[in-house]
């Protein structure tokens, strides 16, 4: 993925909607490899897929947190001026954890690493908008 050509507000919301429409997918292969698991013959070539599927958009809420957000767009800030550092270290705090929970999605099906997601990226969200670009 390549976001230099991306820039501003119109970038970062999208970004942020991408990361939700990742989740969304991670939680419908969840639940298609916990059915596909549970039948009495399980088609193991459809549970590879819904695997991979449910990995390769965990890793792309990992790489926009990395590459787009933590690399382009969140600035490290002079640490006396202490709102700045707190909003700052908050920030990065909250991503580190999507990404964490995204690497716990890429782990097994437990609906709880997608919700964390969701719940880390909402809180991101309201921290890094201005209300006038929310």
């Amino acid at each position: 993925m390549n976001f230099s050509n991306i820039c501003g507000i119109y970038g970062d919301s999208l970004r942020i909607e991408l990361i939700r429409e990742h989740v969304m997918t991670i939680e419908k292969s969840m639940k298609m490899i916990d059915e596909l698991s549970k039948e009495k013959k399980p088609n193991y070539n459809q549970l590879v897929r819904w695997v991979t599927n449910k990995e390769e958009h965990a890793e792309n809420i990992q790489i926009i947190v990395s590459q787009y957000f933590m690399h382009q767009r969140i600035k490290p800030v002079i640490l006396s001026d202490e709102a700045a550092h707190a909003k700052y270290t908050t920030e990065l705090e909250l991503l580190h954890r999507i990404s964490v929970n995204a690497m716990k999605c890429k782990q097994g099906t437990d609906p709880l690493y997608p919700a964390k997601i969701l719940r880390n990226l909402e809180l991101f969200e309201d921290l890094y908008f201005d209300k006038h670009e929310h």
